[in-house]
């Protein structure tokens, strides 16, 4: 799951601004945050939790969260790395939150390496360049002082540049290893292919070799959110944005395995909800990935990369059946598989309110495996600190997008939930400081923004 909307909702606030609209992201904003779900036990790459509980925002409806956590084995466990860094210094890169923040963020990530892993530095400007190919961590002072060495100059040959890393990173390419490229740019591709789509197709091609490519985007401007996120997707691999040097300790330090080890691929999430007790519901967020129902089953559909440690967490809002609430999303199903749609279980039992169908393939695989697990309709006695931070993240969103489903939700109730949790973790003290910001901020008057 992506990150990078967060990070840049967190800029425009402490910039004294509200994003704007289609730059809130729930789903996002969500899988920021670290939660406490338990480590996966048996063969099973992840563990699932799931919670039901009633919807701080609505008295009609209840809000059912779903969280996987993804193994971590121990960093010397982690297969050896053959890492092409992929380095935009186009001319639009000058400045202290673009190159300069690049050259940073990358020498935090390699003192999380060892001396198995291989390095190789690609930029592109004009042209495309190697600056260095194959280097061992022996050479770390080499590494260092050809990224310290950086300048920005020239226009942005992006798709040259991306042709030239997967060509490094075939020549290096470890098996059973990681191969991954990481792009840092501020995507102003402007010269060779540049159209989304045709971006889209090289990727398609090119991940066929078993490289992910991943994408760190910096600066603003010329940052282009769809395209990146389009090109990281399609490359098997994460979109950050990286706002300052915390953020890059962050994604390349703190959060290095979820970021760059892949323990399972293609992974796809499909709810089926019992009529008996649902009459309706919404998938808050994500609304950008959502798949046809016959496409759950379908190999060769995509779908998701889950990393080393990493946690994957969504939200639906339900309608229980005897309310008169009325929402959108009416069509809830609890089927047996036909010729449209393989959930591969017999539903049909009466305690069961839903069951949570997941596809996954193996790093390497071609062929998913399916996961299912029922839930029976209880809900909890007091929400969990996972609930009350994921709940808090929507009402957060919902306003920001002033979302029609917004409820009775405001500033107070998201400020007065997140100071109950107590937490000490940074990130979520960061998060009642910016939800402060935006309480002061004064209301959009276009409601195009």
């Amino acid at each position: 799951m992506d990150t990078a909307y967060y990070a840049n909702i967190r800029r425009f606030l402490r910039q004294g601004e509200l994003p704007q609209k289609d730059a809130v992201r729930i789903e996002e904003m969500l899988n920021y945050f670290s939660y406490n779900y338990p480590e996966p036990t048996g063969h099973d790459p992840f563990s699932v939790t799931m919670e039901l509980g009633q919807t701080p925002w609505n008295p009609d409806t209840k809000l059912l969260l779903v969280g996987l956590q993804a193994e971590d084995p121990a960093a010397n466990n982690r297969p050896p790395s053959n890492l092409v860094f992929l380095i935009d210094v186009s001319g639009s890169m000058h400045g202290p939150d673009r190159l300069d923040l690049v050259k940073r963020a990358y020498l935090t990530m390699l003192d999380q390496l060892g001396p198995e892993d291989k390095i190789s530095i690609v930029t592109y400007a004009s042209v495309d360049e190697v600056v260095i190919e194959g280097a061992s961590l022996d050479n770390k002072t080499e590494i260092m002082t050809a990224i310290e060495n950086l300048d920005p100059g020239g226009s942005t040959h992006g798709s040259a540049g991306i042709n030239t890393a997967y060509e490094i990173a075939e020549k290096y390419f470890i098996e059973d290893g990681n191969n991954r490229i990481i792009l840092a740019t501020d995507g102003d591709l402007n010269v060779g292919v540049t159209s989304e789509g045709e971006l889209i197709d090289l990727i398609e091609d090119k991940k066929e070799t078993g490289t992910f490519l991943s994408v760190l985007a910096f600066g603003y401007g010329n940052y282009k959110d769809d395209k990146l996120e389009a090109i990281a997707n399609h490359g098997n691999g994460h979109l950050s944005y990286i706002d300052d040097i915390f953020e890059a300790r962050k994604v390349l330090s703190d959060e290095l395995g979820s970021t760059l080890f892949t323990v399972a691929k293609d992974v796809k999430l499909q709810v089926d909800f019992n009529p008996a007790y649902v009459k309706g519901y919404r998938l808050i967020g994500y609304e950008n990935r959502v798949m046809a129902a016959e496409d759950f089953a379908d190999d060769t559909k995509d779908g998701g990369e889950i990393g080393s440690g990493h946690s994957v967490t969504a939200l639906y809002e339900i309608v229980d059946v005897d309310s008169d609430f009325e929402i959108p999303s009416v069509d809830s199903k609890y089927t047996t598989p036909d010729e449209s749609t393989e959930t591969e279980n017999t539903s049909d039992f009466n305690d069961e309110m839903l069951t949570l169908n997941i596809r996954y393939k193996e790093p390497d695989g071609d062929t998913s495996e399916l996961l299912t697990y029922p839930l029976v309709a209880d809900e909890a006695d007091e929400p969990s600190d996972n609930f009350l931070l994921a709940a808090s993240l929507a009402e957060f969103g919902m306003l920001l997008k002033d979302s029609e489903f917004k409820g009775s939700t405001d500033y107070n109730l998201i400020l007065s939930s997140l100071e109950d949790l107590a937490s000490d973790d940074p990130y979520v003290v960061e998060l009642l400081e910016l939800v402060e910001i935006a309480q002061d901020l004064p209301p959009r008057y276009d409601s195009g923004e």
